[in-house]
C-alpha cells in the first residue's frame, strides 16, 4: 500500500521543501530533480527495452544547446516554442542516429551509441557552433505568455522549482502509463526474450526505435532544464562521463523501476556532494574521485538489485534465517540408528 503512494508523497515532501529557506538545498533539489528526469530517460532504455546506452548524453546537450543558441540576448525567449524546439532537435538527432544503431546490438549498440554522442560532442567542443569549448550563455530564462498575462516568472527561484518539480511529476506518470500501455508490454518482452517476440509475430524494430526517440525527448527536457538553471551551457553536458553518470545512477538505484533510477539519482549526487564537502573532508576532499569509486563498488556489491531492491533483499535473507532456524530430524550415520519417529499426539491429522 505504502510503494503505490510513495511517488505522490515523495512529491508532496519535494514541494514542501521549496519553503526550506536555504538557497543552497533548493538548488541543489532542483538539480536532483533534473538528473532523475534524466535518469529515468535512460531507464526507459535500459530497464525498459533492455537498451543499454553509452551516449545518452549526447541529446541531454542538444536539449541545453537548443535552448541557449535559440534564445535572445537582449529579451526572453517563450516557453511556448523554445521548449519543442529543443524536444525536436534532441528527438530528430534520436531518430536518424537510432535508426542506424538499433541495427546492431549488445556491445556493438553501445560502442555506435557513444560514436555518434562523441560526434555531436565534438561538433559543439570543435566549432564556433555553441561557443566553441569555452560554452555559451543563456542571459534570460524564458516566459510563458497566455494573451498577454505571465502566469509564471521563471526568473523567480521558487517559481522555476516548482517548474522543475511539475516537469519531473509529469515525467514520472507517463513513464508509469508508459509501462502499463501495451507498447510498454511490448518493450518488456522485448527486454526479456527478443527472439521470442519475433517469433510472436512482433516487428521488434519499430518499438525500440520509439522507445529511443521518446528517451531522446525526455533527455532533451533535462538537458534545457539544465541550461535555464546555470545558464550556462559547455561541451561537457555531451561528453561519455556523463552517459556514463547516468548509467551508472540507474544501475546503482535498481534497472527494474521507475524508482530505482530516482534514488541512484540520489544516491550518486548526494554522495559526490558528501565527499567534495571541504567542511568535513579538508584538504582530501579535493580527491573526492577516490572514495566515490569506492563506494559505488561497495553499493554495487552489497546491492545486487540496486538500491529499490534492497526491502526484497533483506525479505529474502530474514526468509532464509527464519528457514536455516527450523530445527531438522537428526539424519541416521552409519553404525547409529535414525531417531523414532514421533507419534502423533491424540486429534493430530496424520500426515
Amino acid at each position: 500500500m505504502l510503494n503505490r503512494f510513495l511517488p505522490a508523497l515523495t512529491l508532496l515532501a519535494l514541494a514542501a521543501f521549496a519553503w526550506s529557506g536555504s538557497d543552497y538545498y533548493t538548488g541543489l533539489a532542483v538539480k536532483l530533480m533534473i538528473y532523475a528526469i534524466f535518469a529515468l530517460s535512460l531507464q526507459l532504455l535500459v530497464g525498459g527495452a533492455g537498451l543499454v546506452s553509452l551516449g545518452h548524453a549526447a541529446f541531454f546537450g542538444i536539449g541545453a544547446y537548443t535552448a541557449a543558441l535559440l534564445s535572445p540576448e537582449s529579451e526572453a525567449a517563450s516557453l511556448w516554442w523554445l521548449l519543442p524546439a529543443a524536444v525536436l532537435a534532441a528527438a530528430s538527432y534520436a531518430a536518424v542516429t537510432g535508426a542506424l544503431a538499433l541495427r546492431t546490438r549488445g556491445v556493438y549498440f553501445i560502442m555506435v551509441t557513444l560514436a555518434f554522442s562523441q560526434m555531436a560532442y565534438y561538433v559543439f567542443h570543435d566549432t564556433d557552433v555553441g561557443g566553441g569549448s569555452d560554452g555559451i550563455y543563456l542571459y534570460f530564462r524564458p516566459e510563458l505568455p497566455v494573451a498577454g498575462w505571465m502566469p509564471l516568472d521563471l526568473g523567480e527561484a521558487r517559481t522555476f522549482y516548482f517548474f522543475v518539480l511539475a516537469c519531473l511529476a509529469l515525467v514520472w506518470g507517463f513513464l508509469a502509463l508508459l509501462r502499463r500501455s501495451a507498447f510498454g508490454a511490448a518493450l518488456a518482452g522485448i527486454r526479456i526474450n527478443e527472439q521470442r517476440m519475433r517469433a510472436a509475430g512482433y516487428s521488434t524494430y519499430p518499438y525500440k526505435l520509439t522507445a529511443y526517440v521518446v528517451g531522446a525527448a525526455l533527455a532533451s527536457l533535462a538537458g534545457f532544464l539544465f541550461a535555464l538553471k546555470d545558464g550556462f551551457v559547455t561541451p561537457e553536458l555531451l561528453a561519455w562521463e556523463q552517459s556514463g553518470l547516468v548509467l551508472l545512477m540507474v544501475i546503482l538505484g535498481g534497472m527494474a523501476s521507475l524508482g530505482g533510477a530516482v534514488l541512484g539519482t540520489v544516491a550518486l549526487v548526494l554522495l559526490q556532494e558528501l565527499f567534495q564537502s571541504q567542511a568535513i573532508f579538508g584538504d582530501y576532499a579535493s580527491h573526492w574521485h577516490l572514495p566515490l569509486g569506492l563506494a559505488i563498488i561497495a553499493l554495487v556489491a552489497l546491492l545486487p538489485d540496486g538500491l529499490a531492491g534492497l526491502p526484497a533483499q533483506l525479505r529474502r535473507r530474514r526468509q532464509t534465517r527464519a528457514a536455516g532456524a527450523v530445527p531438522r530430524p537428526e539424519a541416521a550415520t552409519p553404525g547409529r540408528p535414525a531417531p523414532p519417529a514421533r507419534l502423533p499426539i491424540q486429534g493430530e491429522p496424520h500426515v
